[in-house]
């Protein structure tokens, strides 16, 4: 699948964003050891250079992963030596493209967790990333009102498959229904049925689906067809936001180590809103588009994310494979409608009536 990438791939690939972004320009005399590993793992900074085409990173062999481990701790103490005997001006210069390269790593940190998940999916022995222990939880569900108090689950999603959700046009957006149909989708990704049971492959493995999760790898087009099912809609980005301005930054969250979403902890009678951060993204009706006044950086950092403001949607809010300190009430992330390889999930929206 052409999104996904090596886990090699990955460390290189922030590696390189350093030496490129920071070394090249403010170590005076530096000298890349491996002048070819630009093309490698250059990924799509076009002012940067050529690069290697995406969709055979899977070909890489050399350099090995001691090789690339290697490339690492250069590179990293050839930074801790810059910083370390960088005058005030200078550091002033370098620090926020630092900042900026410890956001794009933490990304890199996301896509490796989701990316490991779908190679090791595709292998018939379906191996273990991380055993846990499933506990079982109690949920209540609570009416709409504007924004649902929580994620749609699994137990939920199941009542739209088994409703014809992935047979009937009518829930669907027409490129949605074209897809549907080309990529021959009946679930979300990963699951499968066996003797009427619905299970899903996970880092621990095959496991049942637990119904009070929230369900997720599903596309835009999937969140959107069942919020049409449901009589409701998704949120937009802003309304989002606004919600989220009195939620704690708390959740489930790739620190916790469990890799996967977790079913609702409390039983609780009351409207607050639940599992705003981490567990999965939410997928808004919003697409990805530049607020008012944003103007790219110029150079190649400019390509960073202002080149991808077409035909995205905005998700917010993390997954269980985003790190804490990463996540903000702001952040917005990105992906085309059809993606569902990431930790997506659904949080419906009601006008007031």
């Amino acid at each position: 699948m052409p999104d996904v990438s090596p886990t090699k791939w990955h460390l290189a690939h922030t590696t390189w964003f350093f030496e490129t972004f920071v070394l090249k320009k403010f170590f005076a005399g530096y000298r890349t050891e491996i002048p070819e590993y630009a093309y490698l793992f250059n990924s799509y900074y076009n002012a940067a250079g050529a690069m290697h085409r995406r969709d055979l990173r899977g070909l890489i062999s050399r350099p090995t992963v001691e090789e690339t481990k290697k490339y690492r701790a250069s590179v990293d103490a050839d930074i801790d030596d810059l910083i370390s005997n960088a005058d005030e001006k200078l550091f002033r210069e370098i620090e926020p493209i630092l900042t900026l390269g410890i956001h794009h790593e933490q990304q890199h940190q996301e896509l490796l967790i989701t990316d490991i998940k779908h190679v090791f999916a595709q292998n018939p022995l379906y191996p273990v990333f991380r055993e846990r222990k499933i506990a079982n939880h109690k949920i209540d569900i609570q009416p709409l009102i504007l924004l649902a108090s929580r994620p749609v689950t699994n137990g939920e999603y199941i009542k739209f498959v088994e409703d014809g959700g992935y047979r009937r046009p009518e829930f669907w957006l027409s490129l949605g229904w074209m897809t549907v149909n080309e990529q021959r989708w009946q679930a979300p990704l990963y699951w499968t049925k066996h003797d009427g049971s619905w299970s899903h492959f996970s880092l621990s493995g095959f496991r049942p689906i637990d119904e009070s999760e929230p369900v997720t790898h599903v596309s835009y087009f999937e969140a959107d067809a069942y919020a049409t099912w449901a009589g409701a809609r998704l949120p937009t980005e802003f309304e989002w936001e606004r919600a989220a301005l009195d939620c704690p930054i708390e959740g489930n969250f790739v620190e916790d180590e469990i890799f996967h979403p977790r079913g609702l902890l409390t039983s609780e009678h009351n409207q607050r809103l639940h599992q705003m951060f981490g567990d999965v993204w939410e997928w808004t009706r919003s697409a990805y588009s530049p607020y008012p006044g944003y103007r790219a950086v110029p150079g190649a950092l400019g390509e960073y994310n202002g080149k991808f403001m077409c035909n995205q949607y905005v998700l917010r809010g993390g997954s269980c494979a985003t790190s804490r300190s990463h996540i903000r009430r702001t952040y917005r992330n990105f992906f085309q409608p059809e993606k569902r390889w990431q930790f997506t999930g659904i949080r419906l929206a009601r006008d007031p009536r």
